[in-house]
């Protein structure tokens, strides 16, 4: 009789990546075929080629990768993801994958949308819209050992149209609200995150305050020009981790040419760097 190892949990994933690879740089794998290079976009399965490539040529580099399912629906090209996952599963065994669909729906639904990205995609995490309440995120959140990332304060300008709305007689912001509810309700499994944009640096030291150690993803450097130096400052535990630092734009097409892939190595090489020069070096 054969019998299965337990699996590690995302966050332990998560953990063991940041000290391996030395790096809080987590990789958007967000394909858009009409900017690869030629010989890629005539490839019979672009996508999953584009990503192979980028992904071989960066995962020692990376804490996690975050595939953003529009930019596969689009296409038509859910095959390639699930192709993209199930490779860095195989190849790079305990780099952990984000699902980016940002599902939010209630009772029987929400628990088609945690199938579809736990076991059809076998993500190691999603993100999740919480907009619906805690009940909304409750058959993500029941997967203890995968991990669910909350929007709480996104890169985008509009962001402040709602999630900067004073709540209550105390004039919280909505997005205060948000943290509180992951950190004193929502993540009794200890597998909850939150989605902070870099491009709100203030709003970012804000949440950690809130949550305490618990991980952020951050969008928004590179192509959305959010500060490396701000969102580390602002956002690291003491352990000088906590974070997942987004960029895809920046690496994916760092070049257009058939040199694509060191490229991305280069600009995933270099915002490593940029974040390391600002972490917490706690001592032994």
């Amino acid at each position: 009789m054969t019998t299965t190892e337990p699996r590690n949990t995302f966050l332990e994933q998560l953990a063991a990546c940041w000290s391996r690879s030395d790096s809080l740089v987590c990789v958007g794998l967000d394909p858009e075929i009409e900017r690869f290079p030629r010989q890629v976009a005539e490839h019979p399965s672009p996508i999953f080629h584009f990503n192979k490539a980028i992904i071989d040529a960066t995962a020692d580099l990376v804490c996690a990768y975050k595939p953003q399912f529009a930019h596969y629906a689009a296409y038509e090209a859910e095959d390639q993801l699930e192709r993209t996952i199930e490779y860095i599963h195989r190849a790079y065994p305990g780099v952990p994958v984000i699902l980016d669909s940002k599902r939010g729906d209630i009772g029987n639904t929400a628990e088609r949308y945690a199938i579809e990205a736990f076991e059809r995609y076998g993500a190691d995490a999603v993100t999740a819209n919480p907009y619906l309440g805690g009940d909304s995120l409750e058959p993500f959140l029941r997967r203890e050992d995968r991990g669910v990332v909350v929007l709480c304060r996104t890169s985008n300008p509009g962001a402040r149209d709602l999630q900067d709305l004073a709540v209550g007689d105390g004039g919280q912001r909505l997005y205060h609200i948000v943290a509180e509810m992951a950190a004193a309700r929502w993540n009794t499994r200890g597998n909850c995150l939150l989605v902070v944009g870099a491009t709100y640096p203030q709003e970012l030291a804000e949440i950690r305050q809130i949550v305490g150690d618990m991980p952020l993803l951050v969008p928004g450097v590179g192509a959305q020009g959010g500060d490396v130096a701000q969102v580390v400052r602002n956002g690291q535990t003491r352990a000088g981790t906590g974070l997942l630092v987004s960029s895809s734009r920046g690496i994916l097409y760092a070049s257009a040419g058939d040199d694509f892939a060191s490229a991305a190595r280069s600009a995933a090489l270099s915002l490593r760097n940029q974040i390391n020069v600002h972490r917490l070096r706690p001592t032994q």
